[in-house]
C-alpha cells in the first residue's frame, strides 16, 4: 500500500478503509491531525488495472465441500465493492489492503482465453463442471469500457467451440450483473448448467 487514506467513505466504493494488509511488516493508519481539510475537491478514486500473465488458468481443488473441482478466475480484486466479500483478504497476499485496494486495484488476466484453449486442447482433458470467477465476480464493470470482448465471455465462447455437441462443457458463474442490456452475449449460447 503506497498511501495512507482517510477513513471517510469514498463515493462509489463499498469499503471505508484502506488499512495495511495483515502480512505487512509495518502498519499505517490515517489520523486526524486537527487541520480540518476540505474534502469537497478530493478526486474520485479511480480503478487501476494491472495486467498479469499467468502460466495456467484452470485452478483445481479437491475440497469435498464444494460441487466443482476446477475454476477460472480472470480477475483479482472486484470493483463491485461488496463489503461482505470473502475474497477481500486475498489482496493482503500481494501487500495490498482488503479495503479500498481490493475495489480499486484490479489484476486482469488478458491471456486467459489462450491459456484455456491450450488446457482444453490437451487430449487427456475431460470436461467437468467449471466455475467461472470462483474468487471474484467474473464480469467486472471495467469490461464495459474496454474495446475488446470481455475476458470472461471469451472463455465461455471458447468452451462452446471446443465442446460443441452435448453435453458441452458444464459451466456456472455467480455474478452481480443482472442488466439484460449488458449481460454477456455468451450466456445465451453457452452450456451453463
Amino acid at each position: 500500500m503506497d498511501e495512507i487514506q482517510s477513513s471517510m467513505p469514498v463515493k462509489g466504493r463499498g469499503a471505508v478503509s484502506n488499512t495495511t494488509g495483515r502480512f505487512e511488516a509495518h502498519d499505517r493508519e490515517a489520523a486526524d491531525d486537527g487541520w480540518d481539510l476540505d474534502d469537497t475537491d478530493v478526486a474520485p478514486l479511480r480503478t487501476q488495472v494491472t495486467m498479469e500473465t499467468p502460466r495456467t488458468i484452470i485452478a483445481r481443488n479437491t475440497s469435498p465441500d464444494i460441487p466443482f473441482d476446477r475454476s477460472i478466475n480472470p480477475y483479482k480484486g472486484c470493483e463491485h465493492g461488496c463489503v461482505y466479500c470473502f475474497a477481500r483478504p486475498t489482496h493482503a497476499y500481494m501487500g495490498l489492503s482488503p479495503g479500498l485496494d481490493f475495489e480499486s486495484r484490479l489484476f486482469a488476466k488478458p491471456n486467459a482465453p489462450e491459456l484455456l484453449e491450450r488446457e482444453l486442447s490437451n487430449p487427456s482433458y475431460t470436461p467437468r463442471t467449471m466455475h467461472l470467477g470462483s474468487n471474484t465476480d467474473p464480469y467486472q464493470p471495467i469490461e464495459k469500457s474496454t474495446a475488446s470482448p470481455p475476458v470472461s465471455s471469451k472463455c465461455c465462447r471458447l468452451s462452446i467451440i471446443r465442446f460443441p455437441s452435448p453435453p458441452n462443457h458444464p459451466w456456472f458463474a455467480a455474478t452481480l450483473i443482472c442488466s439484460p442490456r449488458w449481460r454477456p452475449r455468451a450466456w445465451s449460447t453457452s452450456p451453463f448448467r
